[in-house]
């Protein structure tokens, strides 16, 4: 203890709390303080996080262990693997979402990963976006950022020197990642609109005359489209006596069927039941509806189609001219963009019928009045 006389009285003060009279010093030691109790609350919940995670793991040796005797195995020889197969034999499900059935991964397969931030002597985080809550997700925006102005800069250069970019970048066959994807890759959960904000931002660099240039980085956040249509067997193109390649195909929707076939190397003529398109579907909604498969997979005024279209009224000769236009166009285009085409819906048969007349009524729905 250290006496201090004032006048007449005393009074007894522990040195760590005398002060120096200077306001800048006690500012200081205020904000060492704080930063030192948010350094101790960020410890403490990381602590507690790894003791968690700890226990977890405990728990999940434990269950496989008991699953291994259950089944009859050897628990140290019992892979995740034989734990898949275990329990779909225990504990069998037909739930369609396969995220809702029974399953036994290792916590660190299910359980978000934690950053573990790197502090100093004084109680600073290293990380200089530590306190904006999302470090990795600012560095990799502000990484991005970098890479689209680097980007103009080339553009610039090459318009300076009259040079057209060497080639294209292919971004055929895979898709961006989703937000969940970019959760793990990040350590960080996201909101919407952060997510939104990064992918529009790759979308940018993506659409730049020069993006191929950092095919890496952009490939980073993409992912290869399911392969579902590898199974599917796309016929080949036919040849013409003319030596022109074609393809046929057949579509339906309600009681229409349409056959179709589709010339390479063409100029947009169309020929539907010897009508062309105008007159044939006055409605323009029937027309967008059967142009869609050409605009969408980029053969709009590359291409001709002939058309026989039966039964049905003009909205279900539409959709089945649709369908058969989109079957046919898939042997002119590559695999990536038929998968894209299945995930549009463009090779899906429409399955709705034409309800049924009700006794009493005048029609399926509509009353006598």
């Amino acid at each position: 203890m250290v006496v201090i006389l004032h006048g007449l009285g005393c009074r007894y003060m522990a040195t760590s709390v005398i002060s120096s009279g200077r306001p800048e010093d006690d500012a200081s030691t205020t904000k060492a303080e704080q930063i030192s109790k948010a350094m101790k609350a960020y410890l403490e919940r990381a602590r507690a996080h790894e003791s968690f995670m700890e226990k977890e793991i405990h728990d999940y040796e434990i269950g496989k262990r008991h699953l291994a005797k259950i089944m009859g195995a050897d628990p140290d020889n019992f892979t995740q693997e034989d734990i898949d197969q275990a329990i779909q034999y225990l504990l069998p499900s037909n739930l369609f979402d396969r995220k809702s059935r029974p399953l036994m991964k290792h916590p660190t397969k299910i359980i978000p990963q934690k950053i573990v931030a790197q502090f100093g002597a004084d109680g600073r985080p290293f990380d200089p976006l530590f306190y904006t809550g999302f470090p990795r997700y600012y560095a990799q925006i502000h990484d991005l950022g970098m890479v689209f102005e680097n980007l103009k800069k080339i553009e610039t250069e090459m318009m300076v020197k009259k040079m057209q970019p060497e080639k294209e970048l292919d971004l055929g066959g895979s898709h961006w990642i989703n937000k969940q994807s970019v959760e793990t890759m990040l350590a960080e959960e996201l909101s919407p609109g952060q997510y939104n904000q990064l992918i529009n931002l790759l979308d940018r660099i993506a659409e730049h005359p020069y993006a191929y240039k950092f095919h890496d980085v952009i490939f980073k956040f993409r992912t290869e489209l399911a392969a579902q249509t590898s199974r599917l067997e796309i016929p080949e193109l036919k040849v013409s006596e003319a030596g022109r390649l074609y393809q046929e195909a057949t579509g339906g929707r309600k009681t229409a069927v349409a056959k179709v076939t589709v010339w390479d190397n063409g100029t947009g003529k169309v020929d539907i039941n010897g009508k062309n398109l105008l007159d044939y579907f006055p409605y323009i909604l029937d027309r967008e509806q059967i142009m869609f498969p050409l605009q969408f997979t980029k053969k709009l005024g590359l291409v001709d189609f002939e058309a026989v279209i039966t039964g049905g009224g003009h909205s279900s000769q539409a959709g089945a001219l649709r369908l058969a236009l989109a079957n046919a166009l898939r042997s002119f285009v590559e695999r990536g963009m038929v998968e894209k085409m299945r995930l549009a819906g463009l090779l899906t048969r429409d399955p709705r019928m034409r309800e049924r007349k009700k006794y009493g009524q005048e029609g399926a729905r509509r009353k006598y009045t």
